[in-house]
């Protein structure tokens, strides 16, 4: 079980920390790639060592700019992509093949290959170029998972937050057994 985590420069670093670790309890062996921003905003965010940290549990990480990467072709097989958080340019890019650096690219791959593509679109308020770039995402078969909290499951805390929107992003791979806090009908959250 190989995935591919893309990590963009959107406000949300600890969603692409919580993801990893979904993956690693699962698992999954995954690459990574990010972006300039986005090893910015994680020290911004979540602190001096949640890079490394991101870094000891991939797989391997690939330079942005390295278009000849494995993960630039369709004929390495991976079972899907989660780019968390997606930023606006990265949405935007892949929504229009713009395929112009590997994060992007292997975001087209997995559209090509017909490969669960999970974005964690992170922007607010929305324009109308966003709410396009979803819909030409979403008609090529990403699925647009804004990180909205699940309210109904009383989340006590941001960290709950967090783990359940990336529970629920690594659920839509469907790597396994699903992780994220389930509805139970008003009743209490199961897990």
């Amino acid at each position: 079980m190989r995935v591919v985590l893309g990590v963009s420069g959107a406000s949300g670093a600890a969603l692409a920390l919580a993801c990893a670790r979904h993956l690693a309890r699962l698992g999954a062996r995954f690459d990574l790639v990010l972006s300039p921003m986005a090893e910015r905003t994680l020290g911004t965010e979540v602190g001096p060592d949640a890079l490394r940290e991101l870094e000891a549990m991939a797989a391997r990480r690939h330079d942005i700019r390295d278009m000849g990467a494995t993960l630039a072709s369709g004929s390495h097989p991976v079972a899907g992509m989660i780019v968390a958080p997606c930023s606006m340019r990265s949405l935007a890019a892949i929504a229009h093949g713009l395929d112009d650096n590997l994060l992007t690219r292997a975001a087209g791959v997995q559209l090509k290959e017909r490969r669960p593509l999970v974005l964690l679109a992170r922007e607010a308020p929305l324009t109308l170029a966003h709410l396009r770039n979803m819909t030409a995402a979403t008609e090529m078969g990403a699925v647009i998972l804004p990180p909205v909290p699940a309210f109904y499951l009383r989340p006590a805390s941001v960290d709950e937050i967090v783990t359940q929107i990336a529970a629920r992003a690594v659920d839509l791979l469907h790597l396994g057994p699903p992780a994220a806090a389930a509805w139970d009908g008003g009743a209490g959250a199961s897990r």
